[in-house]
């Protein structure tokens, strides 16, 4: 297995893995930091770089209805950072689907 190719991003905030500081996303792809993780707050995204999406897929009750999850995880230390939700049962909360929740707690502002 060789290195993995690494997407570096620009932006007024670009927030990264708190273990590792790889970057993960740009303060114009938060859609929200009214969310709760695993962990406590967290922020959803429309868009992420960098991680890995785990390839076994969950059915989660969660505070707005049942979703269909994937564990996602930095590309490079491996850190567990949150989810994407793939679906949602929910007609109100279809917006959600193809979005990532990262737990503000496994962030960091990078340079």
């Amino acid at each position: 297995m060789g290195l993995k190719y690494r997407v570096y991003l620009e932006g007024k905030k670009v927030y990264g893995c708190s273990k590792c500081r790889s970057h993960l996303s740009t303060s114009d792809k938060v859609m929200s930091k009214e969310f709760q993780g695993q962990y406590g707050q967290a922020y959803l995204f429309c868009g992420v770089v960098n991680i890995e999406e785990g390839q076994e897929q969950q059915e989660r009750n969660m505070t707005t209805g049942k979703h269909r999850i994937a564990s996602i995880s930095c590309v490079r230390c491996g850190t567990m950072l949150g989810w994407k939700y793939i679906k949602a049962y929910d007609a109100q909360q279809k917006y959600k689907e193809g979005k990532y929740i990262l737990e503000k707690s496994l962030l960091r502002l990078v340079d």
